[in-house]
């Protein structure tokens, strides 16, 4: 009976990790505000032509469809190649995978919490430490590491990421004249969203480091033996 309730928490990890993960890049993809407030300092009109309003509802219909809300491709008045509508198909089965990924992910640390919840249990510790302590010191160390490495290059970071989620793919590489939608989405407008993704998550590993090391209180409830400590 340890070992099968071990087994739950090795399972735990990687769970917790992709919720964490997903989640971290959800509140980028759904705060449309993230990207309006940026439109004035990122020097977006200048660039593209538009009008504040039109860059924001270009890129309302860009999101929209990568996000599954519409069938079709559209950036508002702006018109677009069939290789450009191409990568963003491709965007939009990554975009959603991430929403599925967290709501599968945190759907099973749902059930699983309530399960323990209603047998008055916990999740036995691995190493002294929660699952939750091991999902942030191995995802929080990896985007860490990303992270520095992307600081010292950015370009070439933006590079790689695109060869390993897009391979074999050149369409990503824009030209602002048959695909003037590039103008709306900058470089740096991408940088920013990478460095509140990496926040988010570092934050919320750290919030699961500090708390999975505490111990758990002496007066544990019943059906918890020493396995949950």
């Amino acid at each position: 009976m340890k070992e099968a309730k071990k087994l739950w928490s090795w399972l735990a990890v990687p769970c917790i990790a992709l919720a964490v993960l997903t989640g971290s890049i959800l509140p980028v993809l759904l705060v449309r505000g993230f990207y309006t407030v940026q439109i004035g300092p990122l020097g977006i009109c200048e660039a593209s032509g538009l009008t504040g309003q039109q860059a924001a509802e270009a890129y309302g219909d860009v999101m929209d469809y990568c996000m599954g809300r519409r069938p079709d491709f559209a950036a508002g008045v702006l018109p677009f190649s069939a290789e450009g509508a191409g990568h963003f198909a491709d965007v939009r089965v990554l975009f959603l995978l991430v929403v599925w990924v967290f709501v599968a992910a945190a759907g099973l640390l749902l059930t699983g919490a309530v399960v323990c919840r209603l047998r008055r249990q916990r999740l036995p510790r691995l190493g002294g430490r929660t699952p939750g302590f091991w999902a942030a010191c191995g995802l929080g160390g990896l985007f860490l590491l990303i992270a520095l490495l992307a600081a010292l290059d950015f370009d070439g970071a933006f590079t790689v990421f695109h060869s390993i989620f897009f391979p074999g793919k050149d369409n990503w590489l824009f030209d602002p004249v048959t695909d003037p939608v590039i103008l709306i989405l900058p470089e740096a407008f991408f940088r920013n969203c990478a460095i509140a993704i990496v926040t988010v998550l570092l934050t919320v590993c750290i919030v699961l480091v500090v708390t999975g090391r505490k111990r758990p209180s002496c007066r544990n409830a019943p059906g918890e033996g020493a396995a949950s400590r």
